[in-house]
């Protein structure tokens, strides 16, 4: 604790992305980190949210895309700094984004001993507490060994769609080295994985202070680094920040600076957690219904129905005699399909946009 006496922790939520796994729901007009998908509030706001009492709202800073402003706005009010909104000029992946948020911290007042929580807007953590302490952990840890901390996630099944975080000696309780980083494996891969009970799931947060992550930016990845200062010195000219961003090379945070550096531990994640790739991903964060997992209907009513995943906003949802289905209903779309195929939304989202005659539907 003491460690952070003379700190300040800042959280910056990358919420930039323009995904479609969650269509129709989920569009280029409003993508996944804006929807309500499990109760409540939108993915983005429960994330801000889940800092409350350890990093005050005026220190919370969401980076996005300007198309995505009014939805930012709308989903961070009273959850952020008035000035929270980071704005990427455009999509280049992770390494940028997170060198821009730097930069646009240090203009804002942060100082090189100040540490940074960058976590993604769309998981799901329903141990906010846990959450919070892993956190703080993360932090103390950060500043005492001078390194990058990821938060890594106990696997509890061989996934082969996240990248594995590869630990070494342990450092302090529930903190160790890193070995390495892996690329999403195969089955028998991460089954081995699982065996050796060394591997975490890499969940994309990261806390470090801002000089480490400037220092290790420039070790690792000097050719993205070199734009830092020009980037601090745009932040505040839409044109100008432009320009310079568009010289960064479009990496990920993983590749240009996490599997090079030698300064990275990874803390055990002291919570559950759920990327929610996919519509299927809701059955482990909602509530059941009658063994059926609805979401935002009105009413329901159901008869020799299991296992069925729901989602229909405002809507009286009737299911007899059928099981382990998908069925997603708005305004404009509906989509039915077994949950085991629950990937196969991106085939829609495909052929969506070959028709031009339908584009606007995603």
């Amino acid at each position: 604790m003491s460690e952070m006496v003379e700190s300040q922790l800042y959280a910056v939520v990358m919420a930039g992305g323009k995904g479609t796994r969650f269509w129709p729901e989920s569009t280029r007009k409003r993508p996944k980190q804006y929807l309500n998908l499990t109760g409540g509030d939108s993915l983005l706001g429960k994330t801000l949210q889940r800092f409350e009492g350890l990093v005050g709202a005026n220190q919370r800073y969401v980076v996005t895309v300007k198309e995505q402003e009014l939805l930012a706005k709308e989903c961070g009010a009273n959850k952020m700094a008035k000035d929270g909104l980071i704005f990427e000029p455009s999509g280049r992946n992770t390494a940028p984004c997170i060198l821009l948020s730097l930069a646009a911290l240090e203009e804002k007042g942060a100082n090189g001993d100040d540490v940074i929580a960058i976590v993604p807007s769309d998981h799901v953590i329903l141990n906010e507490s846990g959450f919070r302490e892993t956190v703080q952990k993360a932090a103390e840890m950060a500043l005492k060994e001078k390194a990058i901390v990821t938060i890594g996630i106990k696997p509890n099944f061989p996934h082969t769609g996240y990248g594995y975080i590869h630990r070494a000696s342990e450092v302090s309780a529930d903190v160790f080295s890193v070995s390495d980083f892996r690329e999403k494996p195969d089955r028998k891969t991460a089954e081995n994985y699982l065996a050796t009970g060394e591997y975490f799931w890499n969940a994309g947060m990261f806390v470090a202070s801002l000089n480490t992550l400037k220092e290790e930016f420039s070790t690792c990845s000097p050719e993205t680094f070199k734009h830092y200062e020009d980037l601090k010195n745009s932040v505040s000219d839409d044109s100008a920040l432009a320009e310079v961003y568009a010289r960064l090379p479009e990496d990920s945070i993983d590749y240009a600076v996490m599997e090079k550096s030698k300064r990275v531990m990874v803390v055990a994640a002291d919570f559950d957690w759920n990327d929610l790739g996919s519509w299927d991903a809701l059955e482990s964060v909602v509530d059941s219904t009658e063994g059926n997992t609805l979401v935002a209907q009105r009413a329901h009513f159901l008869k020799e129905a299991k296992g069925n995943i729901v989602f229909a906003a405002g809507k009286h949802v009737s299911l007899i005699g059928v099981d382990n289905l998908i069925v997603v209903s708005n305004e404009q779309s509906l989509v039915v399909l077994p949950k085991e195929r629950s990937q196969e939304i991106k085939e829609i989202v495909k052929s969506l946009q070959e028709n031009s005659e339908l584009t606007d539907l995603i």
